[in-house]
C-alpha cells in the first residue's frame, strides 16, 4: 500500500526537472562608476538544473563560466581585451583560481527569488525579482561585490579615489528560456 501511495504522489506532482536553453537565454552584467559611466557584457551558463512546478521556477542551480564572460560596450579592439584581462584578474574575479560562479535558488514566492550566490568561493544570500513573461523568465539581480572580497576601487574601502570610485553593486539581468 505504501508503494502505491508513493507512486501516486509522484504522478500527481507537477514538478519537473529542466535545463536552461543556452541558445536562447541571455545573462547580462553591468558595473558602474560613481560618475555614472559603466561597462557591461554577457555571462554564459556552464550548466543548469531548474525545477519547475505549475509553470513556475521553484528551485535549481545555475553555474556560470567565468572564463568566458564578455564586455560589449567597449568597441576598441585593443582596449576591450585589456579591460577583460583586468576584470578576470585577482583585482576582480580571479578566474584563474575561480573559474565558475553559481546561484542556487532556495525559494521563489510572490515573484521574488531567494538564493545563495557563490563568487570567488564565497557564498552570500541574495534576493531579486523574477517573473514569467510568455515563454521566458525575466529578472534583475543586484549584488554587492565587496561581500565577495572584490574591493578594487571601492569607496567603502579606499579614500582619495575621487571620480575613480567603482560602485559596489553589480547588476545581472536575465531572460531565461527553458529547454523543452
Amino acid at each position: 500500500m505504501k508503494i502505491l501511495l508513493f507512486l501516486a504522489s509522484l504522478l500527481s506532482s507537477s514538478a519537473m526537472a529542466a535545463e536552461i536553453d543556452t541558445d536562447r537565454s541571455v545573462f547580462n552584467w553591468k558595473g558602474s562608476k560613481i560618475t555614472g559611466s559603466f561597462h557591461e557584457g554577457q555571462l554564459f551558463p556552464l550548466s543548469s538544473s531548474i525545477t519547475i512546478e505549475d509553470d513556475k521556477i521553484t528551485g535549481g542551480e545555475i553555474v556560470i563560466n567565468m572564463l568566458t564572460f564578455t564586455v560589449t560596450d567597449i568597441v576598441d579592439k585593443e582596449r576591450a581585451p585589456k579591460f577583460l584581462r583586468h576584470m578576470k584578474s585577482a583585482d576582480f574575479f580571479n578566474v584563474e583560481k575561480f573559474s565558475t560562479a553559481s546561484l542556487k535558488l532556495l525559494s521563489i514566492e510572490n515573484d521574488t527569488a531567494v538564493g545563495n550566490l557563490t563568487v570567488l568561493g564565497k557564498t552570500q544570500t541574495v534576493s531579486f525579482p523574477i517573473k514569467k513573461e510568455g515563454e521566458k523568465y525575466v529578472g534583475k539581480m543586484t549584488f554587492d561585490r565587496t561581500k565577495f572580497g572584490i574591493t578594487y576601487k571601492s569607496g567603502n574601502f579606499f579614500t582619495d579615489l575621487g571620480d575613480k570610485v567603482i560602485n559596489d553593486e553589480i547588476e545581472v539581468t536575465f531572460e531565461i528560456f527553458i529547454k523543452g
